[in-house]
């Protein structure tokens, strides 16, 4: 589904991937783990069209998204959970969920997904006409996963998933994303590694700039070095 070949991507002058290649096949859950700094938030905004490639290509279902825009790599069928969220917070939670559907492909069965999404994350049905800045933050990664999936995506793509959220916060959305497994095809950064392997099949180390080791997750969570320098063990 997804297919980036040999990438660098450089911030203002600062050149932050080099020669970064994955692949994520239909239905997969596949993990990019790395320290902060090491450059995943950077490979995703690639993968979305916010950054430019300086090298290399990105192929999705077998076609260039080089060129393209933001807005048209989502009609395609890319959604993009960012860091932080970024709700709309003076915005109501069912208002981020329509907002969620703008592209053709989620206003054309905008009530069905919404059902879905209620479904996924129940308390998003209980908060619906709560403003979203008002949510806690498990809730609003909840809500902004439920924006994204609004937009009907094949390819779902979150930005450091577990950031700043309590442990038992991020068991229940993992949880959530499990679900999801035979519909969406998921990308996803994160810094918990342990959660990151135990809800992927397969996983990429990102290391300043480079793709150092990638495999199937639980044979890098049996990994000797990456159980010492990730997992404290």
């Amino acid at each position: 589904m997804l297919e980036i070949s040999g990438i660098d991507v450089v911030r203002g002058e600062t050149q932050v991937l080099w020669g970064v290649s994955l692949e994520v096949h239909l239905g997969e859950r596949v993990a990019i783990l790395g320290s902060n700094g090491a450059g995943k938030s950077t490979l995703l905004a690639a993968v979305t069209g916010l950054l430019p490639l300086r090298r290399g290509d990105i192929r999705f279902k077998g076609s260039s998204l080089l060129g393209k825009k933001a807005h048209q790599i989502t009609q395609l069928g890319v959604a993009m959970v960012p860091e932080g969220r970024r709700v709309y917070r003076d915005m109501t939670v069912l208002e981020n969920l329509e907002m969620g559907a703008y592209p053709k492909r989620g206003r054309n069965q905008l009530g069905q997904t919404m059902e879905h999404v209620l479904r996924i994350f129940p308390i998003l049905g209980q908060r619906r006409d709560q403003r979203a800045g008002t949510l806690s933050g498990g809730e609003q990664q909840m809500l902004a996963i439920g924006r994204a999936l609004m937009s009907r995506p094949e390819l779902l793509l979150i930005d450091e998933l577990s950031l700043g959220l309590a442990p038992l916060i991020t068991k229940e959305i993992y949880r959530a994303l499990d679900s999801l497994a035979e519909e969406t095809t998921i990308l996803m950064v994160e810094q918990n590694v342990e959660q990151a392997l135990n809800h992927s099949q397969r996983a990429y180390i990102l290391e300043s700039g480079r793709m150092t080791r990638n495999g199937p997750s639980p044979e890098l969570m049996e990994d000797a070095d990456i159980r010492r320098a990730y997992l404290g063990i």
